[in-house]
């Protein structure tokens, strides 16, 4: 079938298209060149509506065992937020952790058409991918954690060269079905194992002798020459420690200009000025990012209300316990690998931490220049539940409604804050490089996040309201893979999105060491481990999308 969109206003930064009107035509699924002797089969009209690709999440908790355990911990999340609907759909449930069924509607019912799980464990990647597959509607992928597993510490403590730990890399992105490499608290999660309570950048760790920075410099310099698109996704240490914008700093200036993805960098810019040693260094980031070109970033926006924080820090995680809201948590070691912390977290307009914090992440979105290189997260749902994304970008695109919200929090926060200083409002064109191509490029999703000629038919329609919370909230129609799954925001047909991996060369003689590894220190087999690729479709359905990388240096 022949599918025309017509008289669109056209925003597609990676083909320099800035509210171009133009005609999209769709066939099997793909973006075509104008066909010169055929009518199209069904047309849609939309002559003074945005048209933009299907949004990309590159940092969401939509899988894995500390979502799980979310779910079971919060039984209130899920009784004080049902969904009913209809026959196409199942029913769900979930605010700050909402159920697989459930995150897969909401996030196709905003226009988007992928989300990335951003901490894989490797021991716990098949149930990971049990739960993005059980995620209907989006395309998935998940980054595998490494850097403070044993394995790879032992490597670096006996001083392994680079190949070896290249090998490790490769077999590691092969087994877990991942595209991506993710660094969580590099060598911090192990260290609070042997009683650190912090392990900063050039700290050592009390067992294997190594620092943070030889963990981020190792990987980034064996994701970079293995060819993996997606630089080192790096959670770096001391996160939500007041002063940690110290460690940040350092951090960017010690990659030594290899590639990186600093996450939810709000939670990383924090000084100690001012009577409550707490205070933004959300410009020193700026700045930091800004000269950089290395480096990419994603906010991590926090936005009040009830969530719940999940992460693999449990060094932070168990410093966050004090202001578990309602007071209960989890916190637990895993395997040999990495660990897991499951805190809720109620974000108060009236707190002034919780204040600032929201303005810092603000603060960094309007300071940095590239939006290339920063990504529209909440770093669901620690920040905020994913759902909160519309009233974000309101909040960037409308200076009046950032100063109306900035007058309602603390009001010592807001004085602490420059906010309000900040005359910048984001474009669409800006929004939708932060939502589409830019985390596409990042990810090396070469025929998503665009409408070029060749490009998957992943594409998204707004009414162009001046109330753009309300525009990015109900899409008129969200299209995927040429399909139409919502109309005026809500699902029409449910569909399976494909998982995107990465799968570099490496040679399999690592394999001998690792099976000897598994067979004396972990409960999971080596034969056990892999993921296949049955194992990631659901009755037959979702493709695999094997991301292209480079020649191996």
């Amino acid at each position: 079938m022949l599918i025309k969109l017509t008289g669109g206003k056209v925003f597609d930064p990676a083909n320099g298209m800035d509210g171009e009107i133009r005609d999209i035509y769709i066939e099997d699924g793909v973006i075509i060149a104008p066909p010169l002797d055929r009518r199209a089969d069904h047309e849609y009209p939309l002559h003074g509506r945005v048209v933009m690709a299907g949004a990309i999440d590159p940092h969401t908790h939509i899988g894995g065992g500390k979502m799980t355990i979310g779910r079971l911990m919060l039984p209130e999340d899920h009784r004080g937020d049902p969904v009913c609907r209809g026959h196409l759909t199942r029913a769900g449930c979930g605010h700050a952790v909402p159920s697989t069924l459930t995150a897969g509607y909401r996030y196709a019912e905003m226009g988007y058409t992928a989300g990335f799980e951003p901490a894989m464990l490797p021991a716990n990647a098949r149930q990971a991918h049990m739960e993005m597959a059980d995620t209907p509607m989006i395309d998935k992928g998940a980054f595998a954690m490494l850097g403070s597993d044993d394995f790879f510490l032992r490597q670096l403590a006996a001083k392994e060269d680079i190949e070896a730990i290249k090998d490790y890399v490769a077999w590691t992105l092969h087994a877990t079905q991942a595209i991506a490499i993710k660094v969580v608290n590099p060598g911090g999660i192990s260290a609070f194992k042997f009683n650190q309570r912090q392990l900063d950048l050039d700290e050592h760790h009390a067992h294997y002798g190594v620092t943070p920075r030889d963990v981020l410099l190792s990987l980034s310099r064996a994701v970079k020459e293995l060819g993996i698109t997606h630089p080192l996704h790096v959670h770096g240490c001391n996160l939500g420690v007041p002063g940690n914008v110290e460690t940040t700093a350092n951090t960017i200036a010690g990659m030594e200009g290899l590639p990186v993805h600093l996450t939810h960098i709000q939670f990383h810019s924090y000084g100690t000025e001012g009577d409550r040693k707490f205070s933004s260094g959300a410009a020193r980031v700026a700045e930091l990012v800004n000269s950089h070109k290395n480096v990419s970033i994603d906010v991590g926006q926090v936005l009040f209300g009830q969530t719940c924080t999940a992460s693999g820090d449990s060094m932070r995680q168990y410093g966050n316990t004090g202001s578990a809201s309602p007071n209960k948590w989890v916190v637990m070691d895993i395997e040999c690998d990495a660990g897991c912390g499951v805190v809720p977290m109620r974000y108060r307009d009236k707190s002034f931490v919780n204040a600032l914090q929201w303005a810092i992440g603000l603060e960094l979105f309007l300071l940095i220049d590239d939006p290339w290189r920063i990504f529209l997260t909440t770093d669901h749902p620690n920040g905020a539940p994913f759902t909160f994304y519309p009233h974000l970008i309101r909040l960037l695109m409308d200076k009046g409604f950032r100063n109306d919200m900035l007058q309602k929090i603390n009001p010592d926060a807001a004085n602490s804050s420059v906010l309000a200083s900040l005359d910048r409002e984001y474009t669409l064109y800006e929004i939708a490089i932060m939502t589409r191509a830019g985390p596409a490029r990042s990810l090396g999703l070469k025929d998503r996040g665009h409408l070029g000629v060749g490009a998957c038919a992943d594409i998204t329609v707004y009414e162009d309201l001046a109330d753009r919370e309300a525009m990015f909230a109900t899409p008129v129609f969200v299209f995927k893979n040429g399909e139409l799954i919502v109309k005026s925001g809500r699902i029409v047909k449910v569909v399976q999105g494909a998982t995107h991996v990465a799968r570099p060369d490496f040679d399999k003689g690592i394999e001998k060491s690792l099976r000897s590894y598994f067979d004396r220190f972990h409960t999971v087999g080596f034969d056990n481990i892999a993921v296949s690729d049955d194992e990631i479709r659901v009755d037959g359905y979702g493709s695999i999308v094997v991301q292209p990388t480079a020649a191996r240096v």
